[in-house]
């Protein structure tokens, strides 16, 4: 049985030149095309494809965001992410979402091809030159999670609030607390991350999506 691969790219020389070249493998069958985000979680309901190569950088919706709307709905689909992007916070998030694979448009056909077929595997399958990259990542995310743990309800809501640009007046009100009160968590929380100032400590709550929690 040939694998079915959907494609999801707006630049359609890129689409062309995919579809050619799993085209050319007799075991690999192209069953649609989309050109944006919107487009690609329709055609992935009509189509059922066993895979979707899917661009993080679409019109209408992204693929990070075509990732979650597809996980949301358990759709039955191994979606293996093709992009340019080698920033690992692309890569982490679409791995919390649920991908199963992630792979540079810079990589040979036989990578993808290696890729597609990891995946059809239930294998979870990785730009081997991210890897090194990814376990650094992974380590820092794992110690920054335990610094957060340290923080109390209330720390978080003040960090949060530092990562929205508000100053201390204005994090006062919004929390019915006292100024002096929002300076003593302000230096509690830059001990706790380990942070020198509040540009710091809003990087660190941007960067592990602490907004979610509240």
């Amino acid at each position: 049985m040939s694998i079915r691969v959907m494609l999801a790219d707006d630049h359609i020389l890129m689409r062309e030149g995919i579809r050619q070249l799993l085209e050319c493998d007799g075991s690999i069958e192209i069953v649609g095309e989309a050109n944006n985000g919107e487009q690609c979680i329709e055609m992935v309901y009509h189509v059922k494809p066993h895979v979707l190569l899917l661009d993080i950088n679409m019109p209408l919706k992204n693929g990070i965001e075509v990732l979650q709307d597809i996980r949301k709905n358990k759709l039955d689909v191994k979606i293996l992410i093709l992009t340019v992007h080698n920033e690992i916070e692309y890569l982490l998030k679409a791995m919390d979402i649920g991908v199963d694979g992630y792979i540079l448009k810079e990589s040979e056909f036989s990578e993808l091809k290696k890729a597609i077929n990891a995946v059809m595997s239930d294998e979870i399958y990785i730009q081997p030159s991210l890897i090194p990259i990814l376990n650094n990542r992974m380590i820092s995310r794992d110690k920054d999670k335990d610094k957060i743990d340290e923080l109390t309800k209330r720390e978080l809501e003040v960090l949060i609030e530092v990562a929205n640009g508000k100053l201390n007046k204005e994090i006062a009100n919004e929390l019915k607390i006292s100024e002096r009160t929002v300076k003593n968590h302000i230096s509690n929380i830059f001990k706790k991350i380990d942070v020198n100032d509040r540009t710091q400590a809003a990087v660190f709550a941007i960067k592990n999506d602490l907004f979610k929690l509240f």
